[in-house]
């Protein structure tokens, strides 16, 4: 069994799944639009004007591990509320670069990175897209 993450956004998830894509090394496996989708076409589709060249659903393979994201339509979008995508990462170097890029632009940072009790170095925060995230890079010596 995987449990893997799926996102709802606000109408720029092709924008946040390529972004996650280049900062954690992951690559697009699917992106498919609302328009010409066989839910479209049956008229099952419930998306306003302009709406349908939004992400129906997409895919992000990051190493055997998956992200997946979709377009919500306006009337079902809700922000994230209670939970984060948490990124365990080895190295604190790359837990520092990866998460200065996720926070990068119009972020909101609830805790810088930085050595903690049970880690190496640990951050959080709501990135660009609004997304939440938790940077974790474990400390060795403590047990988890």
């Amino acid at each position: 069994m995987k449990i893997s993450p799926y996102l709802n956004f606000d109408g720029r998830c092709e924008a946040a799944m390529r972004r996650y894509a280049e900062v954690l090394g992951g690559q697009i496996v699917a992106m498919m639009p609302y328009a010409g989708s066989p839910m479209a076409d049956e008229g099952e589709c419930d998306f306003p004007d302009g709406f349908a060249g939004k992400v129906m659903h997409a895919c992000l393979q990051v190493g055997d591990q998956m992200i997946m994201g979709a377009d919500a339509p306006p009337q079902y979008f809700e922000k994230p509320q209670g939970t984060s995508v948490s990124l365990h990462i080895d190295d604190p170097a790359e837990a520092e670069r990866v998460f200065a890029a996720l926070m990068e632009g119009e972020s909101r940072i609830t805790l810088p990175i930085q050595p903690t009790f049970w880690a190496l170095r640990f951050g959080s925060g709501v990135d660009r897209f609004g997304t939440p995230w938790m940077i974790n890079c474990s400390d060795p010596a403590v047990q988890a």
